[in-house]
């Protein structure tokens, strides 16, 4: 933490670790959209304090949004919750979902129509993945470089 303008131990939160969007959703497909557009919003804000690294950072996080949203979507009933956070080397995208289940991997087949692509995608975009199975849920969290 830095310390903040009035001292008296009080501090501002350094620009790392700071959370910069908690989203609600119930869980519709057209959520899926919406938590594009409310990850790319607070990415925009981001950048004017912070540019990223790397100009293909932004597309990448919103590719990982959207197939998690997507996925929430399908595979676990209810609805889901975003997070952004900006961690000291990037950003740290959250989905909380209602199924405990992880996602589970499975080959690409064109030829019985469209999925099985996202969860390799998260899997290729983010400098890492993990599942948090809770009780009532499960949380994944992508780490992404920006």
């Amino acid at each position: 933490m830095d310390a903040g303008p009035w001292g008296g131990g009080r501090s501002w939160p350094a620009l790392e670790d700071v959370e910069f969007l908690t989203a609600h959703f119930e869980g519709d497909i057209s959520d899926i959209p919406d938590a594009r557009l409310a990850a790319s919003q607070s990415l925009d804000t981001l950048i004017c304090r912070d540019p990223p690294t790397s100009p293909i950072s932004h597309g990448d996080i919103l590719v990982v949004v959207t197939e998690l949203g997507a996925n929430a979507v399908q595979y676990a009933p209810g609805p889901f919750t975003l997070r952004l956070r900006r961690t000291f080397d990037g950003v740290h995208v959250t989905v909380a979902d209602t199924n405990p289940t992880p996602p589970t991997p499975r080959r690409c087949d064109p030829a019985r129509g469209a999925g099985g692509i996202g969860w390799h995608l998260i899997q290729a975009l983010a400098d890492q993945v993990d599942v948090v199975r809770k009780p009532d849920g499960k949380d994944i969290h992508a780490f992404l470089p920006w």
